[in-house]
């Protein structure tokens, strides 16, 4: 029978574990009761049985699995295993759910407005402005209390989410004991189906106005704040950025990397986003991968291992299930594991006294105006927030779809033009005959981008291995069998000798450089080595982070994506700096040393690894060519 899940579910909804999932493009919901167990480590994850699928729930906390700072709130990584199974039409769902009022009382949030605006405005400034990275999403919390029973209150949610919301990647509702979950989440973290790993990065936000049809009768005024979303540059770079650091994901559990498309538009009740498909090759288990992309840059920012450092900074408390995923393993005709997990947005969490939390999150980048962020907190959890009966639900009789409006369309295909076609292209390889085989060892210096750059390393036929700074000695970055060292990128201060990285950075540069081996350095790495050569590395009065600039390197102009606050700058007497007796070539480009170049040795402060990069992989190319140069054949 069918509905046999559903109706001993309803039976006795708070004296069992179960979840009810709608997926996107699904006729029907599925419906798991059983039992649950809380583990340690994603690597306990169970493998499913038979038809049973296995539901785990994975708080925020879990990132220090990959040793990233986060404040430890307890919340438990927990598996709903089902006894029980079965799947009803959504007609049918939302005619059994109860329909009884909830009240809900002392709705506030944690962080007030002007207290979060002075958050952001201390990120921007004392973050971003000093190199910590690129991009960090700060969340705030709406919290209130309802008298009803926490099983019953999520099932009444669900209906009205159901019935008013759209677009969303999944509608849901859990309930554990003392953790019960209800929500909408618009995107797909990962999932993996037939070795293929799909990553869904949605960023840029656009607040639906309140539709008047006699005030704006033919819609023009509505298609004009939403042409002007789309070529907003806040927007755009913002979503560029996200697609970034998913990438650095991709290059590491996809063996052939990954491929973008789109971008699309998730258009849902209260808000349309911009997002990207990612898709890629891989034949890792899928809690390696779970493992390895947790969390996505889109609810924490980017580097992501600073990201989780500025959260625990800016956060007060823990984050619970918000940013964490919801990840459903089952079987497919195989005996193949799949994984769907999306992500713990536009979700309400309710715990065992009552408490309902709802929480959203704004990605601050260099140009975030703290009054615009605030609203945009509190935009992302209206919809949350109208399914609790604590805002108006949503009149979608006036529905109006945004892709189909004029010059959308275009709008969004045009951000493709000056992007990598390396990253939008199926990725086969092409090795250089001049370079196959040629072993580099990557330097992490706490940014995946080494990832990246490995991938297009062995796109054209290197062996790369990437290894972190402080994995990596003096004596390994001197042996005769790496045929080059490529120093990566990493968030803070050169000129900073009390950080350790930087510090060790220094130390494993001087070596290379003193035993004339070929050495590339790229970002940080290229600033730690310019202090090495005499020049000055200054803060920029606005950083660079996520923009494309044009940069003629020695002739030929690329364009480029960069990310980076502090820059090197070349001599006042116009000198060159001089390494091993040899005199170093600068680009230059707006008082600004972007790369050198000499004997065996070439730097860039742009990232040719980035999906920003439309010449990102000629550029590496070339810079690998010239730092090989004494060690290749000659023609």
């Amino acid at each position: 029978m069918p509905r046999r899940a559903l109706d001993q579910l309803l039976t006795d909804p708070s004296g069992q574990s179960w979840a009810i999932l709608w997926r996107e493009g699904e006729d029907d919901a599925e419906v798991l009761v059983g039992e649950v167990e809380d583990l340690a480590r994603l690597h306990d994850i169970p493998r499913p049985t038979g038809e049973a699928p296995v539901l785990a729930m994975v708080p925020y906390r879990q990132i220090a699995e990959r040793g990233f700072d986060v404040h430890d709130d307890g919340a438990p990584l927990r598996v709903l295993r089902p006894t029980l199974t079965g799947r009803v039409r959504v007609e049918d769902l939302v005619a059994a759910l109860p329909t009884e009022t909830v009240e809900v009382t002392g709705e506030r949030f944690s962080v007030s407005d002007e207290d979060y605006a002075a958050t952001v405005a201390r990120v921007v400034e004392g973050e971003i402005g000093e190199g910590e990275g690129a991009n960090f999403v700060i969340r705030r919390d709406v919290v209130a209390h309802t008298e009803t029973d926490p099983a019953i209150a999520v099932l009444t949610w669900l209906r009205t989410l159901l019935l008013d919301e759209r677009g969303a990647y999944w509608t849901f509702a859990v309930h554990t004991p003392g953790h019960s979950l209800v929500g909408a989440t618009p995107e797909r973290h990962v999932s993996v189906r037939d070795g293929r790993v799909s990553m869904n990065p949605i960023s840029g936000t656009f607040r639906h106005p309140e539709h008047d049809p006699e005030g704006d009768p033919d819609g023009a005024r509505l298609s004009a704040s939403f042409s002007a979303f789309v070529a907003d540059t806040k927007e755009t770079e913002e979503l560029f950025m996200v697609v970034d650091e998913e990438m650095k994901m991709m290059a590491e559990v996809c063996s052939e990397g990954g491929r973008i498309t789109g971008p699309y538009l998730k258009q849902m009740a209260h808000l349309t986003h911009t997002e990207y498909l990612l898709d890629g090759r891989s034949d890792r288990d899928v809690r390696d991968v779970l493992r390895h992309t947790m969390f996505a840059p889109t609810v924490t920012g980017s580097p992501m291992e600073n990201a989780c450092t500025v959260i625990r900074r800016h956060e007060p408390t823990g984050r619970g299930y918000y940013s964490g995923v919801l990840a459903l393993l089952d079987l497919d005709e195989d005996g193949g594991e799949r994984l769907d997990a999306p992500i713990l947005i536009r979700t309400a969490h309710v715990d065992g006294a009552g408490t309902v939390t709802v929480s959203a999150g704004a990605t601050l980048v260099r140009h975030s105006d703290p009054v615009a962020e605030c609203a945009e907190t509190s935009a992302k959890a209206r919809g949350v927030l109208a399914a609790l009966g604590l805002r108006p639900r949503r009149n979608l009789g006036h529905a109006v779809d945004l892709a189909g409006l004029p010059g959308v369309a275009e709008a969004l295909a045009a951000r493709n033009e000056t992007l990598a076609p390396f990253w939008l292209a199926p990725q086969d390889s092409r090795p250089d005959p001049l370079l196959l085989g040629r072993r580099v060892l990557v330097v992490d210096a706490e940014d995946a981008w080494t990832q990246m750059l490995a991938h297009m390393l062995r796109h054209l036929g290197m062996a790369a291995q990437v290894r972190r700074w402080e994995q990596v000695s003096a004596e390994d970055v001197t042996q005769e069998g790496w045929d080059l060292v490529l120093f990566g990128p990493g968030p803070g201060d050169p000129t900073d000798l009390t950080d350790p990285r930087v510090a060790r950075l220094r130390e494993l540069l001087q070596a290379r450089l003193a035993t004339g081996q070929p050495l590339l350095a790229v970002c940080l790495s290229h600033q730690v080595l310019s202090t090495l050569v005499g020049l000055e590395v200054a803060k920029l009065p606005s950083p660079h982070q996520g923009v494309q600039l044009p940069v003629d390197l020695w002739g030929d102009v690329r364009l480029i994506g960069f990310y980076n606050t502090f820059v090197a700058l070349p001599p006042g007497d116009g000198s060159a700096p001089v390494v091993a007796g040899h005199e170093l070539e600068m680009a230059v480009r707006d008082q600004s040393v972007v790369a050198l170049r000499g004997p065996g040795l070439a730097t860039i402060q742009g990232h040719a690894e980035s999906v920003l990069s439309r010449d990102g992989m000629i550029t590496l190319h070339d810079l690998l060519r010239h730092a090989l140069a004494p060690v290749l054949p000659h023609p």
